[in-house]
């Protein structure tokens, strides 16, 4: 039985947690929260009082981080709600290539050639005139649970 080869197909990270629980009736408006399985800013929060079965009801109103999608969730207050790991890195851009992705410089002074650039076509748009004219240009990258998106870009300056 033991003279068998085990292959075990290992996509290994640190172990931490994309999410972490916060009581539903903690989570504040500009917060964020998961919704179907979608980290997600949240825009409105409203409570119901307790009801016959004595739990006050949280409503959500959210927005995907990433695709601006409008989700709503209803969880009792006293429940835990998974709340994302978000974060939000600086980076100088380097190039864009024909295939929609960007190089960017880290501040150990890495390349980063995985990302893509925005779909939002007004961040696009001033993308590629600032890259264009020569500027330089400093992007700010979101990521949560694993995805990473350009969201925001600032001007420092010409080269």
């Amino acid at each position: 039985m033991s003279d068998e080869e085990h292959h075990f197909e290992s996509k290994a990270d640190a172990g931490a947690s994309k999410t972490y629980p916060q009581q539903a009736g903690t989570i504040r408006k500009n917060g964020y929260l998961v919704i179907k399985g979608r980290p997600c800013k949240v825009v409105e929060v409203s409570t119901s009082k307790t009801g016959k079965h004595g739990h006050a009801k949280c409503h959500f109103v959210a927005i995907d981080i990433f695709n601006s999608k409008k989700l709503e969730d209803i969880v009792p207050s006293s429940h835990n709600c998974d709340v994302p790991h978000v974060n939000r890195t600086d980076y100088q851009l380097i190039d864009i290539s024909e295939d929609g992705f960007v190089s960017l410089l880290t501040d150990s002074g890495d390349t980063k050639d995985d990302l893509r650039l925005p779909t939002d076509e007004n961040l696009l748009k001033q993308i590629k005139d600032g890259f264009a004219e020569g500027k330089d240009l400093v992007v700010s990258v979101m990521s949560a649970m694993g995805e990473e998106q350009i969201c925001a870009l600032k001007d420092i300056g010409p080269k």
